[in-house]
């Protein structure tokens, strides 16, 4: 049976996806900030007859992620996520998520499949003496407007505004390095919670490429939240940036798969 869940649900969920928790991050973040109560957030499990739980899935805004250990009702977790707009967003972990592209009817987003790398360490960094600046809500133009001018990067609408509430949330940060008031390079962590955090927008303008700075941002950003007891993690598709990121401590755990 699938339901949509309430705080009084909060324990078995957190039991379930705390069990991979880089690979549930997002999960475990979004749940941890803001509970199960608010308008852009969501959460449904399927319980078997005992009462446990056999699949999670959670819509943030407009985008969903599904975790699940084995088998589900893939029908009626398909049929919650059809009665948003076409095509639906939709991440996970390649091998459970690739199953809703069978089903007549839904439609879900492009594919794109990304390592999963995840960090425990911090013997691989170094000292910089690059002038680097933790961003505040009034960088966030400046931040999307980096990240838009990136080729490689698919900026959503609602960006900026994501990108505001994790800073207010404590859910995400970033660091960056400017010139001339124009920000040069920044990297940031998304999903933050009590267990680990995601690295995303790492990316440099174009004209600053090829001098170190979003690696020093990197290991200035990785080493503050490694000694916190975090575990980091992060997805590539990109074999030379795979590269840098295990010369930094990263290892491979899996695939993670998103749909938009």
């Amino acid at each position: 049976m699938i339901k949509k869940c309430s705080e009084k649900d909060r324990s078995f969920v957190m039991d379930y996806i705390s069990e991979e928790p880089s690979i549930n991050l997002f999960m475990i973040g979004d749940i941890e900030a803001f509970g199960f109560e608010r308008d852009f957030q969501e959460i449904w499990a399927e319980f078997d007859e005992r009462g446990f739980i056999q699949a999670v899935l959670l819509r943030f805004h407009q985008s969903f992620i599904f975790y699940s250990k084995g088998e589900f009702d893939i029908f009626g977790f398909a049929s919650i996520m059809g009665t948003n707009t076409p095509p639906i967003v939709l991440s996970g972990k390649s091998d459970i998520v690739s199953r809703f592209e069978t089903i007549e009817g839904l439609s879900i987003g492009n594919k794109r499949e990304f390592y999963f790398a995840e960090c425990l360490l911090n013997h691989f960094f170094e000292e910089t003496h690059i002038a680097i600046k933790k961003a505040t809500v009034n960088d966030v133009d400046r931040i999307i407007d980096l990240r838009k001018s990136i080729e490689e990067f698919h900026v959503k609408e609602d960006a900026a505004k994501i990108l505001k509430q994790s800073m207010e949330s404590k859910t995400g940060r970033t660091y960056y390095t400017e010139e001339n008031g124009i920000i040069t390079a920044c990297v940031s962590t998304t999903a933050e919670n009590s267990l680990s955090a995601m690295i995303v927008g790492v990316c440099t303008k174009k004209e600053n490429r090829r001098q170190g700075l979003a690696t020093s941002i990197m290991q200035k950003l990785f080493k503050e939240v490694l000694s916190e007891g975090k575990v980091l993690c992060l997805f590539y598709d990109n074999p030379e940036a795979g590269r840098i990121y295990k010369r930094l401590g990263f290892k491979d755990i899996g695939k993670w798969t998103m749909y938009s």
